[in-house]
């Protein structure tokens, strides 16, 4: 989430008017500021919650690991004071997902129970919480969906047609690896979708650059599943 208001939502007028204070304090609840190279966690799958991170500018990704080593793909975060660790602090549980620098950056720390005492003397302000954490979940639960219910031609069809009509969150990959993580696949079968799409003459691929060759049969092609 971040720590700015989103954009929609049934609250949006009421927390910007709102916000100045609340950024204010949840600052207060800082305790220092780390720097994090490349490749650096910032949570890690599994752990226990220490702080809240908050990464004011830099890119970072998201991914979930299963014992048989699969791995799962969320996406690239091009952050805007983004906070980490929002769920695990409300539901106090280890941490779900692994949070990775994808760059150098700097992280802000939060503590822990700082905020908890300013929630608890303030509890207006959990109000930017509930409805950012809203948000997130619809827009997580319309990924997890459409990978669940779909197949992968479809799913990176749908993919390229969501990111050419609206501004999304999160990015995509470079990396034909991860681009197939992202979609919960393996490689092989990314690139067969992939190529099926470039076949159909929906897609082209130049290296690791994929371009809508027509936006209206990609969509019609998308509608057909629908």
């Amino acid at each position: 989430m971040q720590i700015k208001p989103y954009q929609q939502g049934r609250f949006t007028r009421h927390l910007e008017k709102l916000y100045p204070a609340f950024k204010a304090a949840f600052y207060q609840c800082q305790t220092h500021q780390q720097f994090l190279c490349a490749g650096d966690e910032i949570l890690r799958q599994g752990q226990t919650l220490e702080y809240l991170y908050v990464v004011s500018v830099g890119r970072v990704s998201m991914n979930i690991a299963a014992m048989n080593g699969r791995r799962f793909q969320l996406g690239e975060i091009d952050c805007d004071h983004h906070i980490f660790g929002e769920m695990e602090f409300f539901s106090d549980t280890p941490c779900q997902w692994s949070v990775v620098a994808e760059e150098d950056l700097d992280v802000d720390i939060i503590c822990l129970q700082a905020l908890t005492t300013l929630l608890i003397e303030r509890p207006e302000f959990q109000v930017f919480f509930s409805s950012a954490l809203a948000a997130d979940y619809q827009d997580s639960l319309d990924i997890y969906t459409h990978r669940l219910l779909h197949p992968i031609t479809y799913n990176i069809a749908y993919d390229l047609w969501h990111r050419s009509q609206v501004n999304v969150m999160l990015g995509n990959f470079d990396k034909v690896t991860l681009e197939a993580e992202r979609f919960g696949t393996s490689s092989r079968v990314y690139r067969r979708a992939v190529k099926e799409l470039i076949e159909k003459g929906l897609i082209e691929k130049e290296g690791a650059e994929i371009s809508i060759v027509s936006l209206s049969a990609l969509k019609t092609f998308i509608d057909h599943y629908d």
